[in-house]
């Protein structure tokens, strides 16, 4: 029988969720929790922790990865998608087992819940309810999870389309911001994050020796009825184009008035944030440093892709002119990770979800202070996005292309408005903080571009040459 360890790989290698495809790694070990099943109760339910690493010698540091088990005596039906694998677990008293991710299996998903509603302590896990100022869901012990298929890089259930279980799959020691935000602003009374419900908390062993332990899941209100914004935005881009020669504003589908809200409830977080979490100062000396880490990105990214190249002198002066800057600039807990992607539109409004940060920086780096200008670009840089990302099936056509350049314009200074009347500061006289973030949110978004979707690839070097002209 194949070891247990080259199933897991096997396993762990087929799902979205394990970031290291691509990389030459492997599973080298595996951990174990305390058992989260009662005595003798089958299936028996417990979390792998997954180690993850790279050949001797290399720089690939090792990774661990959450991988919830479920075992059962016999094979499940309906469950072969899940199968990690089948293997004489000693831990069992050398039962022959068919192992699970628990994720998927009904059976062993109510210790998630029962955990985060009780609040239980085990050795090594915790689950902590958080205690809103009024009106907590109350979530019916005996709701059922469904797997929603449209993560990336964790694993969400619903329970009884009443709760979301988000289990963070790569784990790392220390506070979750998204744990860490949401449940700060659930507390302070917010309404314009979901509610959090709780969060689960686990230890497992350093590589190395030693102990780390961090934020294993959250768990908040689920948004029934709720409409992602990418989506959202979608509808409008399509009327749109199928009215080409009418503006964006004459379209039936016009998409200006939600983008004002948006901007509106976005100033209004970012105030909430301020207040529940605190600000500081970046003195010059500060912007000096980021100006240099985002020249050196661009640097990067124009000696792998070509197509960028003529128009990093204009990108640099961006970052020359963040520099220079000469004034100190308030910064805060934000999003990091801010799109249309990240906000839904429910009954009551826009509500923001996901506060976890750029997928591929470092907990320290997500849980660091910023300036809101930066959430501001990521989403002045989305609208963007939705307006041409349906261009490729227009090639040609002027007229399409134009509509939507001035649906883009339109939406973004909507945004503004919005922020601008909550903030009581407009972000676009804020101009050298814009240009700047706008310009190294470009670079990403071209390395990324040309890494994974080649025919996108001219959407943001569209925008860098805009914005290099400036």
């Amino acid at each position: 029988m194949t070891s247990h360890l080259d199933q897991v790989q096997s396993f762990c290698a087929s799902q979205r969720w394990f970031g290291e495809k691509g990389h030459d790694v492997h599973v080298d070990a595996m951990a174990a929790s305390v058992w989260l099943s009662g005595a003798d109760a089958w299936p028996a339910v417990r979390i792998g922790f997954v180690y993850c690493s790279g050949p001797p010698g290399s720089d690939i540091p090792i990774r661990v990865y959450q991988l919830p088990l479920s075992y059962h005596r016999e094979p499940v039906e309906n469950l072969g998608h899940a199968l990690v694998g089948e293997w004489v677990e000693q831990d069992l008293g050398d039962t022959e087992v068919w192992v699970y991710d628990a994720l998927h299996d009904k059976e062993a998903t109510p210790y998630w819940l029962d955990g985060l509603t009780h609040g239980r302590q085990l050795d090594g896990l915790e689950f902590h309810p958080v205690h809103a100022p009024e009106h907590a869901t109350v979530v019916p012990e005996d709701s059922r999870s469904l797997v929603l298929t449209v993560e990336q890089s964790n694993t969400s259930l619903v329970f009884g389309d009443v709760a979301l279980l988000k289990v963070f799959r790569r784990l790392e020691p220390g506070s979750n911001p998204g744990v860490e935000i949401e449940s700060a602003l659930t507390e302070s009374g917010s309404e314009l994050v979901p509610e959090v419900l709780g969060s689960a908390r686990g230890s497992w062993p350093r590589a190395g020796g030693g102990t780390d332990s961090g934020e294993l899941a959250m768990m908040t209100a689920f948004q029934k009825n709720a409409t992602d914004g990418w989506s959202f935005a979608m509808s409008s881009v399509r009327d749109l184009y199928a009215e080409a020669d009418l503006h964006a504003e004459e379209v039936g589908g016009d998409f200006a008035a939600e983008s004002h809200r948006l901007g509106a409830s976005t100033a209004q977080v970012h105030s909430e944030l301020a207040k529940a979490l605190g600000t500081d100062v970046w003195e010059p000396s500060k912007l000096v440093e980021h100006a240099a880490a985002m020249r050196r990105r661009l640097d990067a990214a124009a000696a792998a892709i070509p197509q960028l190249a003529p128009y990093a002198p204009g990108l640099t002066r961006a970052f020359d002119a963040l520099a220079a800057y000469d004034q100190p600039v308030t910064v805060q807990r934000i999003h990091g990770d801010f799109h249309l992607g990240q906000v839904l539109r429910t009954i009551d409004g826009w509500k923001l979800i996901d506060f976890e940060g750029e997928p591929a920086k470092s907990l320290v780096e997500r849980r660091a202070l910023d300036t809101p200008i930066k959430d501001i670009s990521g989403m002045l840089r989305s609208f963007d996005y939705a307006a041409r990302s349906l261009l490729a099936d227009h090639l040609g056509d002027q007229q399409i292309a134009y509509r939507a350049a001035e649906w883009a314009s339109r939406n973004q200074q909507a945004f503004c408005d919005g922020y601008a009347e909550v903030a009581g500061t407009d972000p676009r006289q804020q101009g050298v903080l814009l240009s700047a973030f706008l310009a190294d949110k470009l670079v990403y978004e071209t390395l990324y571009e040309a890494r994974n979707r080649p025919s996108w690839l001219p959407i943001p070097l569209a925008a860098a040459a805009q914005l290099a002209e400036q």
